[in-house]
Parts: structure tokens; sequence; C-alpha cells
């Protein structure tokens, strides 16, 4: 039987000598905020560290980080953390774990840290960084990690293997196996080879497209159609992409110039990016292509192309701002959007949504749905099925997707030959010892949501967010009541406001005399009443009218006065 997630807290054991635990705290049952945490001798090592991006039922929330207090009170057993690639669902957190300990050593190849480290410049954090490369091994305390080559949406992606006393792992981050990458730099199937031989304990892979058959389709051939794209176009193009994603940002820089128009990057993150990336030699920038959005407008419409960041719906990116009008940006008639990314499961609907405020301002939108612009930056079952008949592990855990994608990731593994009772479907706060080639799991351990809302880290709760949507969805009303504090009389009051639940607060008049009624009942039949007794009185006296009259269940917040 394929091991599961422990329903339910359960303490783990004391960690055996020459036992190594893993303890995922983020990127199971979700897409982002991946981070795994390995432990044997007393050491820590951590594999990504990334942030979730807010679904509409988190109002006001910016970011959602991994849960640290698993290891909050053990800063100081952290050896290294190893960052597998530069984006935000495996980097993002950084920051927020550097603020317990600045010092921490992050590991990963030459663009994922130089993202990193522009990003820890914003929160005013210099880290200690040590820059690998495919091939190279080096040790943090008692783990030796060997690094592979994989390709991924974003050049310099790389694999983790693990060696310590109680055993082997590879961890491959995102990754897919196109052949004909545009950077040249595949997935090196031959060092996975070469691992396999050597003999893979437990092997930690994407899951994201494992529900997905066949293999993914390779980046070149969006080429084409960007390039078909912009023939067609008789104004302003605008391209919208994840603010890493650099080689979409090199076929549409490619595209652009073989069409004569110039390029403008739109959106903080997008100009910070592509700046690190050119600057590194990731991006190959043709001399006089760019040109800074302040210029735009003194050229014709059918020399741009805008670069810009918002293609999952966020709020606050640039394009969410042009389809609202919020932009200097100001998409017209004619002009073509581009969508060129996929979707994140829970971002459907503010996708969708500037599609719909795109169309009304007469641009035309061109999607995944309707057009070649974008391909999958992770394996789909072939690919991973071959890796696995490479690696041949005896256990596998698949990571790095929803429910649906870990399942049939873990599908996958059985079908190539890994016992049912070596594949582990676990959640985050899943603790799993391995020893002696045997991964077992062992404990459940308390894994929440910690939100970032402005500039406060964890202070908001599941019932703010709870009492928001309330408030979005159902309004809110307040009571003010003063009452003599002998008698229970109404002596001034009941002022009754209300926002988002009725056009007009007159509507409220005939509840007023019920309000007045129960808490002088209230009052004389209770000599020891308190406020918050009498303001539960008036919340249950107006949710049941307002429940019943109105049909809604808004936030009722009574304020009790007594003379």
């Amino acid at each position: 039987m394929t091991q599961t997630a422990l329903p339910g807290l359960v303490t783990p054991p004391r960690l055996p000598q020459g036992t190594l635990r893993i303890v995922p705290l983020g990127g199971l049952g979700e897409i982002g905020r991946n981070m795994a945490v390995f432990e044997i001798e007393g050491k820590l090592l951590i594999v990504d560290c990334g942030v979730l991006f807010p679904e509409e039922t988190q109002p006001g929330v910016d970011l959602i980080l991994p849960d640290f207090s698993y290891i909050e009170d053990r800063m100081d057993d952290i050896v290294a953390v190893v960052l597998t690639h530069g984006h935000e669902d495996h980097i993002g957190a950084v920051p927020y774990l550097l603020r317990l300990r600045a010092d921490i050593p992050l590991v990963g190849s030459q663009l994922t840290l130089a993202l990193i480290e522009a990003k820890l410049q914003e929160h005013r954090i210099r880290p200690y960084t040590l820059t690998v490369e495919e091939g190279q091994v080096e040790k943090f305390g008692p783990f030796e990690c060997e690094f592979v080559a994989v390709n991924h949406s974003i050049p310099d992606a790389l694999a983790v293997f693990i060696r310590t006393a109680g055993g082997t792992v590879l961890h491959t981050g995102d990754f897919k196996m196109d052949q004909l990458p545009l950077d040249g730099r595949i997935t090196d199937l031959r060092h996975f080879a070469k691992l396999g031989e050597e003999g893979v304990d437990l092997f930690m892979s994407d899951s994201t497209n494992a529900d997905v058959p066949g293999f993914t389709t390779a980046e070149k051939e969006i080429g084409p159609t960007l390039e078909r794209l912009f023939g067609q176009a008789t104004k302003r193009i605008i391209v919208a992409s994840f603010s890493s994603h650099v080689h979409r940002v090199q076929q549409v820089l490619d595209a652009a110039a073989k069409h004569n128009r110039k390029v403008a990057f739109v959106g903080r993150s997008m100009v910070r990016n592509m700046a690190i990336a050119a600057k590194l030699g990731y991006l190959d920038v043709p001399e006089g292509l760019l040109v800074d959005i302040k210029n735009i407008d003194n050229l014709p419409d059918n020399r741009v192309v805008l670069m810009s960041t918002g293609s999952q719906g966020e709020p606050m990116a640039a394009l969410s701002r042009m389809a609202n009008g919020d932009h200097r940006v100001v998409v017209g008639d004619g002009d073509t959007v581009i969508l060129a990314s996929s979707l994140i499961p829970g971002n459907e609907n503010a996708v969708f949504r500037i599609i719909n405020g795109l169309l009304k301002l007469g641009a035309d939108v061109i999607h995944k749905g309707n057009a070649k612009v974008h391909v999958s930056g992770h394996a789909a079952a072939g690919e991973l099925l071959y890796c696995y008949n490479i690696l041949e592990p005896l256990n596998a855990m698949p990571v790095h997707g929803e429910t649906r994608h870990l399942i049939a990731n873990g599908k996958i593994a059985i079908e190539s030959g890994v016992p049912t009772a070596s594949v582990i479907l676990a959640d985050n706060g899943t603790v799993i010892d391995l020893k002696d080639h045997r991964a077992d799991v062992v404990g459940q351990v308390e894994v929440g949501f910690v939100y970032v809302d402005g500039s406060s880290v964890g202070e908001v709760t599941e019932a703010d967010l709870k009492d928001r949507q309330t408030l979005g969805d159902e309004g809110f009303i307040s009571i003010i009541t003063v009452i003599n504090r002998t008698t229970g009389k109404v002596v001034s009051g009941p002022e009754i406001h209300a926002r988002g639940v009725a056009e007009d607060d007159a509507v409220f008049d005939e509840i007023i005399p019920k309000i007045n009624a129960a808490l002088e009942e209230a009052v004389l039949n209770r000599t020891d009443h308190t406020t918050h007794q009498l303001q539960q009185v008036v919340r249950r006296v107006v949710g049941t009218w307002v429940n019943r009259k109105l049909r809604r269940k808004p936030m009722i917040i009574p304020v009790v006065l007594e003379a």
C-alpha cells in the first residue's frame, strides 16, 4: 500500500542515529511555497524556500510563506539553503527566512543567486552565497550535495543529489526534458544514469505535469507563433509573462527585432530581472532594441512592443492596471495583447477578468487557449517515466504539485517498478525517515499558512481572512446604543449604519423597537449583566432579522454603552 500522510498531528519519534529525516514545509497539495528540510546528525539542510501567491478568497494578502515554526528555534543548525532555480515559488521566501538568521549560506547557480541577491538588496540583507555549477560536489556538514543540470522555463536550473549516512536523495526541483532548448542546456540524463548506478534511495520529483500524458512541447515551437503574431499586428503589441521567464523574453526580443519593433520592459521585477539576465549573458539583447517606457509615446504604434508582468492577474501588476485603465500605458483599439504563460491553479478568475477588460478596451487578446504562445516548464508523464526507469529509485516521494499531480506521479512510480509501499504521498508537515534504503512516514507536524500583508508577516490569521471575505461579500452593520444602567431603557440610539447590505439605511427602522425591547428585557432579567453580553443580545436580534428579511449574513458590530 502507498504510504500517505498521517491523519492529524502525530509527534515524530526522536531521530535515530544514522537516519535522514525529511520534512516538507510547503509545495505539497499546492503550486508554490516549495521548501523541504533535511536533517541528520543534528544539522539541517533546506532545499528551496518559495512563496505561494494568494487566491481571491484571501483578500489583502500579498504573499503566503512556508511556516518556519518547525525550524525557527534551530536556526543555528542550518548548514545551507540550496536553491534549485530562480522562480518566486522557490526563492521568494528567502528574505523572510534570513530575517531569522542573516548569515545562512545560500547555494545555487549564477543566475539563481543573482536574482535572490537583487531581491535581498530590497530587504537590506547582504547574504553569504556560494555559486555552484552542474557536476560540482560540495559538502555542508553531514550533507554532500552533487548538482545536476536540468532544463526548465528559466536558465541555470539545477537538481541536487544529497548523500548522507542515512541514504541518498535526488531532488529535481522543477524540470522538463526539452531536447532542443533555446540555450542548448538539456536535462543531463547521463548524469541521472550515473546517479542511478550509484543508487537513489529516495526520488523527490516535480509533479506539476504528471497528469499530462506524453512529453512537454519544446520551447522552440513558440518562436514561429510569436513571429506570425508580430507580423499580423498593426498597432502596439503587449506581451505578458513571468518576470523571470528569460527564454520567453528572448523569443519576444527576437520576434521584435525581426519585425523592426522596439521593446520596453514594463513592471519593476521585469526590468530588474532582465537587466540581471542580460548582464550575465543569459539574455541576448540586439543593439538599440530596448527603449525606456517613458519614450514609447515618441514611437509609432506599429514599432512598439511592451514586455510586461501580470500574466497571472496579479492586482498590482502592470497588465492588471492596464486592463483597469490605471496605468500610463493606455490599451486601445487594435492593440494586440499576448498572455505568454500558463494559468496557475486558483488564478483563473483573475486572469479571465483581465482578458474581458482588455477585450472591452478593443484589444485582440491571444492566450494559450487560442494560440501556441506558451509551453510548460514541467515534465509530463512520459518524461517522468523515463526518469524513473533511468534512476530505478528504491523509494519515491512526489513533490511540487496539487494532490492530483502528486497521485499521478505516484502511479507513474509504481508503473515503473517502485514498490507500492515505497511510494510516499505526503502533505506539508509529513515527517519521513530514511534509513537502510527504506523510507517511512513516522509523524506529522503542524504546518500552517503565514500571510504577508503589507509590512506585517504572520499577523493576519484565517479568522481575519474570513472576516475580510464576509465584509466583501455580505457587508457590515454597526449598531451604537446607550442604555440606562438600572432600567435598561435606551437613552440614545440605536444608531444603525450599514455598508454593502441595503441601498437605504431606512430599511432598518423596523428592527429598532426589537433591539430596544431585547436590551430592556436582558437588563431586567439579569442584574449582573456585562456590556459584552448586551452586545451579544443586539448581535443575535439584528442577525436573525437581517438573515430573514434580507437573506444576508453581514458582519455585525454592536456597541452598547451604559450611562
